[in-house]
């Protein structure tokens, strides 16, 4: 088990505390239980479904769980929005059109997330331009997870048009809405190609 020597402090949040440590030269993130927090199981429940995802190529991979601290490989990067600002519009596109892509899988195998609303501290961009989703702690099983939808408000958000109106994307919120609609409606490989359409 590493020291608190051998591990540096990196965020702190509601339900857990996040740590950078290296391994064999590798770094990696390690996420234990914010003693503070009431909330029970998060860290195993983010380990089940991080398990899972990695399958489908979603989310840091996965190293091993050990009682509550979780480790898995640290994705080096920085926050969309943080990335946005000086990144290539080309570059924005295919990395918004990914990251809908990996919420579609997500949708299918009903994984509901939660945090896609607003996800600016979920999303991070490698230094290689792929973008990787954080936290699956609050994931839980459902019949209609709603994590496209979610992202859709996300980009229609004022502050995320924000950036993107400057690098000349822009998004008919009218459009979008509606293929939202009929995707929330009928989850479908159809209604989500409609919805890739308009981004």
């Amino acid at each position: 088990m590493l020291s608190s020597k051998h591990k540096t402090f990196l965020a702190r949040g509601k339900r857990g505390i996040v740590y950078t440590s290296l391994v064999r030269g590798k770094k990696i993130a390690i996420k234990e239980k914010n003693p503070d927090s009431t909330a029970r199981g998060r860290i195993p429940n983010e380990a089940r479904y991080l398990r899972l995802l990695n399958k489908h190529g979603i989310g840091p991979r996965f190293i091993s769980l050990r009682g509550n601290r979780l480790s898995y490989a640290f994705a080096e990067g920085e926050p969309i929005g943080d990335f946005i600002p000086h990144a290539r519009s080309n570059d924005i596109l295919s990395i918004l059109l990914n990251l809908l892509h990996q919420l579609f899988v997500m949708d299918k195998l009903g994984i509901a997330k939660r945090e896609m609303g607003r996800p600016w501290k979920h999303i991070i961009i490698t230094t290689d331009k792929k973008p990787v989703l954080l936290d699956f702690e609050r994931c839980y099983q459902s019949r209609k997870p709603k994590n496209v939808t979610q992202f859709c408000m996300f980009l229609l958000s004022p502050r995320l048009q924000a950036l993107l109106k400057p690098k000349g994307i822009r998004i008919s919120r009218k459009k979008l809405l509606a293929a939202s609609r009929e995707y929330k409606h009928a989850m479908s490989h159809r209604t989500f190609r409609k919805l890739l359409s308009y981004i």
